[in-house]
């Protein structure tokens, strides 16, 4: 019975160090995010040409996206192959579907 009760605990130490680090990522995560979007405002605010703000915008954008599906959504968590599955699927004809288009209209 007591070696059970050690058992038990063994386990729920490692649950909350777990929990712990968990949210130190997801911490760190919302940080990096809340500073990503500032500098996108403070490139926007700062007159940038338009040819080196727009892609500064959108690398950190997809930076983002990357962190909300990996982090927030728990892309990275196993049994969630078939959403993230779903979802870069859709991303992937979003690109194709883009990139259709782009060569309609300019070609």
């Amino acid at each position: 019975m007591n070696n059970e009760n050690m058992n038990i605990d063994k386990i729920n130490s490692f649950q909350k160090q777990q929990n712990k680090e968990e949210m130190k990522k997801q911490i760190i995560t919302f940080v990096l995010m809340i500073a990503f979007t500032v500098v996108a405002f403070a490139v926007v605010a700062s007159g940038l040409e338009a040819i080196y703000a727009v892609p500064l915008i959108l690398i950190l954008a997809v930076v983002q996206v990357g962190f909300q599906f990996y982090y927030f959504m728990h892309m990275k968590d196993e049994g969630h192959e078939v959403p993230a599955a779903l979802i870069y699927g859709g991303i992937w004809v979003a690109i194709l579907v883009a990139l259709t288009m782009t060569t309609i209209i300019w070609w």
